[in-house]
């Protein structure tokens, strides 16, 4: 069977989450003995950033490390009836052109044989509906949501039909424990900016505490404006700029702990949705604190799992308990990494999918699952 991804980028992971679960869904897919193929748009602003920050070694090192996934890029003139003719089931992320999402629903509607689905990862069905709700999804076989809030927000909104929740996880051959890594340094936060939707969490739950306790302090992530990267100097955290999301687990296994710093939309829209950040630290085995957000879908054990701070005073002492108490240390990364074997991972997410694509009654996904 073939499946289709129109993604924002597969290559790229600058500043675009989405791609880690892609490409480990993707290799899932293939593994199984699936075909998958990925269709990107040629300019996408997270290549373009990419190739600015990185340059043409970022692809090349893609495309070494994930030899077996396939991306074909698309302009103006790339002919998409050709690329799904094949196609038992097509993906498409919501940040792609509306334009190519209702041509694509149109070809659909014309005698399509293909499963057509659309996929939404982010949080503009909160913070810009009127965007979202200007999508024509009227022939999409059904929608992806990667948290049950916003399915809510689809089934509310009136988009789209037969809304299914399907959440981001870790690809566990890339996501594991590296115990042979020597430690460097106490705590490591990868994270982008996020402009100003949580500014003054990091400053509160990463920045202070790691400056009052005086810890040696790594943040990997992109656009971080002047002011930041001054508070960060003054804290004496070392930035050490954009990383390749291959080169994570290293980077955590250098390092005691991390923490979770969500933002605000999930936070106070969307409930329930810890990004994939969360996901991929504990398949890393390395023991994690986070800033509130309500674990609204019982993801996982919060306590045990992970740590929850109330705040920026609460971040410092459980930062200081987890560094000083191995034991404790050792029990979080142990009920993380369980949970994430046992729950969260890309193949747990393929059985879904699956699942989901018999549930729509679609002949393709009554005979991939046979």
């Amino acid at each position: 069977m073939k499946f289709v991804f129109y993604t924002h980028s597969l290559v790229s992971d600058w500043n675009h989450g989405n791609a880690h679960f892609l490409r480990g869904v993707m290799r899932d897919l293939i593994r199984r003995g699936e075909e998958a193929v990925a269709l990107e748009p040629a300019d996408s602003w997270s290549r373009e950033n990419l190739l600015r920050d990185r340059g043409a070694e970022a692809v090349d090192a893609f495309h070494s490390t994930f030899p077996e996934l396939r991306s074909l890029s698309y302009g103006p003139e790339f002919d998409h009836d050709r690329a799904i003719a094949g196609a038992d089931v097509v993906i498409v992320h919501e940040w792609t052109d509306p334009a190519l999402i209702a041509r694509l629903g149109k070809a659909r509607r014309q005698g399509g044989k293909f499963t057509l689905v659309f996929h939404d990862t982010h949080h503009r069905a909160v913070s810009a509906q009127e965007d979202i709700a200007r999508l024509d999804l009227e022939d999409y076989d059904l929608v992806l949501a990667f948290g049950e809030t916003l399915r809510q927000r689809y089934l509310q909104g009136g988009w789209g039909r037969n809304v299914f929740t399907w959440h981001e996880a870790a690809d566990d051959v890339l996501f594991r424990p590296l115990p042979e890594v020597e430690k460097k340094g106490d705590l490591i936060w990868i994270g982008n900016w996020g402009d100003d939707e949580r500014s003054s969490e990091i400053a509160s739950f990463l920045i202070d505490p790691s400056r009052r306790l005086g810890l040696k302090t790594t943040v990997r992530g992109v656009r971080y404006p002047p002011q930041a990267l001054a508070a960060l100097d003054k804290a004496n955290i070392s930035y050490g700029g954009s990383i390749a999301n291959a080169r994570v687990p290293h980077a955590f296994a250098q390092h005691r702990l991390t923490v979770h710093i969500p933002r605000r939309p999930y936070v106070e829209a969307l409930p329930g949705i810890p990004t994939i950040r969360v996901f991929e630290a504990l398949a890393c085995g390395i023991p994690l604190i986070s800033a509130p957000w309500s674990d609204a879908e019982g993801l996982f054990q919060p306590g045990k799992d992970f740590l929850f701070a109330k705040d920026g005073n609460d971040m410092a002492r459980l930062l200081r308990d987890v560094l000083c108490d191995r034991s404790l240390a050792a029990e979080l990364a142990a009920s993380g990494l369980e949970t994430i074997a046992s729950r969260h991972t890309c193949r747990h997410r393929v059985n879904e999918l699956l699942a989901i694509l018999a549930q729509s009654g679609s002949q393709p996904a009554r005979e991939l699952v046979q």
